[in-house]
């Protein structure tokens, strides 16, 4: 099994679409990756030498921010605006979306499962 900055990559899938579990990868960074380090898209990762996994490892390292210190700078970001209390901080802080989006429906992922408010009754006399 391939195993690059410390992420165990899928046996069975294609390198190209293995890459892309790193996080910090996405498709078109994991081809620019295998073309800087002439390696097939075509093979799977179990079929990845140590060879190729080594040069696959320096040239992200060398060149890309990804999974742990790519978290940490994010969160760093995130942290930055709440402290300078902008309005992406304070949507950060209160759990609503960040970028403009709709808040009267949806956005149920930000903002929890719906608090269901029940009519009153009316007393009967």
């Amino acid at each position: 099994m391939a195993r690059i900055l410390g992420i165990d990559l899928p046996r069975d899938k294609r390198v190209e679409a293995a890459l892309v579990y790193i996080y910090g990868i996405g498709p078109a960074r994991a081809q620019r990756i295998l073309q800087a380090t002439a390696i097939s898209a075509d093979k799977r990762s179990k079929d990845l030498t140590e060879d190729e996994v080594s040069r696959i490892t320096a040239f992200i390292q060398k060149n890309y921010v990804v999974e742990g210190d790519l978290r940490r700078e994010v969160q760093q970001n995130v942290r930055q605006h709440m402290d300078m209390g902008t309005y992406r901080g304070l949507r950060h802080r209160k759990g609503l979306p960040v970028r403009g989006q709709r808040t009267r429906t949806n956005s149920r992922t930000r903002k929890g499962r719906k608090a269901t408010v029940g009519g009153m009754k009316k007393k009967a006399e």
